[in-house]
């Protein structure tokens, strides 16, 4: 019902609750972060324990239960964003202009090849954290799982630099983050085989997800780029700063057409994720 809903209706236009929670945690981040780590530790808990507790206490209602789970995936809103990316890139300040709204690089120089890549890579990459992680997470804990991970993986996204200001008091959420992250993404990374070209899948995951700077995206973004045998990585800069990037997957640089292709993939993931949930249902019933 959760993925008929964001189908229907997609993400939230207005008050939408991660961005309720976003200003709540950015509060407690000011008055809080003087540089240390056990402050980051701190207001992980504050920022959460509240919401994991009314999420418990409501866990029982499946109404709510349906809403919280639409809320916190996004698979239309992932997709609505790469077609978005793709129908401007005749335009490269427009396709520049849209992709900076799904990735955290500097977009203002890339050229068209850059900004097709770095479209799919934010497609696989968030396809793990805002759909399937959301949706393990719910089944292994339910309602307080579901909102223990998506409240912390926001924290990531707002706390989890690598700079001066966020260094120590990110440290946590960060962290946190990753473990959460640890199953989802090796299963979003086997999914992303399983719909798509399997053999060379498997093989850049195995060959290429540990040269990744990130433990969890590593396995999501290697897999899904031999899925539809692309090649994804390279250098890219962030913040004013080149960083050098492994290749990950195989073959050519992908072209505008392989946005639409990583959006069916994502599509068809989530697909095989329905069935195996129903059967399951329909097996344990």
């Amino acid at each position: 019902m959760a993925v008929i809903l964001d189908a229907v209706l997609g993400e939230p236009r207005r008050f939408h609750p991660l961005v309720g929670f976003g200003n709540w945690a950015s509060w407690l981040e000011q008055g809080l972060n003087t540089g240390k780590r056990w402050q980051g530790i701190l207001a992980v808990i504050l920022a959460v324990s509240p919401f994991v507790f009314f999420a418990w206490l409501l866990s029982e209602i499946w109404i709510i239960a349906v809403v919280l789970l639409y809320i916190a995936i996004a698979p239309r809103s992932l997709s609505e964003h790469a077609w978005a990316v793709q129908s401007n890139l005749n335009d490269l300040d427009a396709a520049r202009q849209q992709v900076s709204k799904i990735v955290s690089r500097d977009t203002k120089n890339l050229d068209a090849q850059g900004i097709t890549r770095a479209t799919i890579e934010s497609v696989l990459e968030n396809g793990s954290d805002a759909i399937f992680a959301a949706i393990f997470w719910y089944l292994l804990a339910g309602l307080p799982g579901l909102v223990l991970y998506r409240l912390i993986n926001t924290l990531d996204a707002l706390w989890g630099y690598r700079n001066q200001r966020f260094q120590q008091f990110g440290w946590a959420a960060a962290r946190l983050d990753d473990v959460l992250n640890l199953i989802p993404a090796r299963l979003t990374a086997l999914s992303y085989a399983c719909v798509g070209n399997f053999a060379t899948a498997i093989q850049s995951w195995y060959k290429q997800a540990s040269s990744w700077y990130s433990p969890n995206a590593g396995p999501v973004m290697a897999a899904g780029a031999g899925a539809l045998q692309v090649t994804l990585g390279e250098s890219a800069h962030y913040h004013g700063q080149i960083k050098n990037r492994p290749i990950l997957g195989t073959g050519n640089p992908p072209i505008a057409n392989d946005i639409g292709r990583a959006v069916r993939l994502i599509h068809r993931a989530l697909g095989l994720w329905l069935v195996i949930i129903v059967l399951g249902e329909w097996i344990i019933a």
